[in-house]
């Protein structure tokens, strides 16, 4: 089976909003019927970065305590589940945990606006195993503007531009899903080391404001960075979008794996195999594609991509290589960050 090191998964704000952050009963589909730890192991994921999403109607310091409530959810789910999960929040540790049967875990930001305009909020965050942030989600906060939502700052403000350039230093991803197109490149022109796309699709096949415009996409091969694509119906399809934005009356233009290889395929063509990946965006939306339905399916869109001619080594990039050398190219930073004291 090809490993999945997945790029989002919201797991622990369906928790928290669900079960009040109980960590129980996590093999029990009633519980969160995208993602259980059964499925997880059947769909391959072998590493998985878990999101840590605060909703942006949560500001100030609520957001903080919000982001370290579901960071301690994570750890809780983490040390709750030995045999299944491990925290791993390096590359090497991943790879160490590669062929254990634990899925190898570790957390990413969803939102800029979760470090309430202080660096040394970041800094912290980090030193807790935060390894990636979202500049964004789907709103414009004081520093940055989202791509789903009214520009105020023509892309990244003066205090944007440090928090990339802190980002870089102590070794934390820079994440550029949600982001307007403007954000993009700028975050780009600062960025000496790897960008990802958690949970992105190609704007080519789908004009959808989340997705990843060309000229964006490449810029990824001289950066080293990785869109990783993501299920979200409504970002796969135009028919789903346009469905969506006409306000989902009617039966829903189905969206199949075969649509979400499109999206690989046409990254693969446009940027190579090596800036390829996956962000599934599990438990962050209410439906799923048909045979893309939780955590076990990983393995119906790979194999459709290898009727597509997709190796076996391609399918292990795409899979995990790619982001794993994304993150290795950080792991050095973040080491000296947390080693710091």
């Amino acid at each position: 089976m090809i490993d999945v090191f997945d790029g989002h998964n919201d797991l622990p704000w369906h928790l928290r909003e669900t079960r009040g952050g109980s960590v129980a009963d996590l093999h029990d589909a009633a519980v969160s019927p995208f993602t259980t730890l059964g499925q997880l192991h059947d769909g391959g994921v072998s590493a998985q970065f878990w999101s840590v999403y605060v909703h942006s109607s949560i500001t100030g310091p609520a957001a903080v305590r919000a982001t370290l409530e579901q960071i301690d959810l994570v750890h809780r789910m983490v040390d709750a589940y030995p045999d299944d999960l491990v925290w791993a929040p390096t590359a090497a540790q991943i790879r160490a945990a590669t062929g254990t049967g634990r899925v190898a875990s570790l957390l990413g930001v969803e939102g800029g606006q979760q470090i309430d305009e202080s660096l040394s909020v970041l800094r912290m965050y980090a030193r807790l195993g935060v390894r990636y942030m979202t500049l964004t989600w789907s709103t414009t906060h004081s520093w940055a503007d989202s791509a789903t939502d009214e520009a105020r700052h023509g892309g990244l403000t003066a205090f944007g531009r440090e928090v990339v350039a802190e980002m870089n230093r102590i070794g934390m991803i820079v994440d550029l899903s949600h982001v307007a197109p403007s954000v993009m490149h700028q975050a780009l022109d600062i960025s000496e080391l790897p960008v990802i796309f958690s949970h992105s699709c190609a704007f080519e096949l789908n004009p959808h404001p989340r997705n990843i415009p060309a000229d964006v996409l490449d810029r990824l091969p001289a950066n080293g960075g990785v869109a990783m694509v993501t299920f979200v119906p409504s970002f796969v399809t135009d028919a789903r979008r346009r469905w969506v934005e006409a306000g989902e009356v009617g039966e829903p233009p189905e969206v199949t794996p075969a649509d979400v290889a499109d999206h690989c395929d046409r990254m693969r063509e446009r940027v190579g195999i090596d800036h390829v990946g996956l962000g599934g965006d599990l438990c962050g939306t209410d439906t799923m594609p048909t045979g893309l339905d939780d955590a076990s399916t990983y393995p119906a869109l790979l194999t459709e991509l290898a009727g597509r001619g997709w190796s076996e080594a391609d399918l292990r990039k795409l899979g995990s290589e790619n982001v794993l050398r994304a993150l290795e190219a950080h792991d050095d930073r973040h080491r000296a960050t947390t080693a710091a004291h």
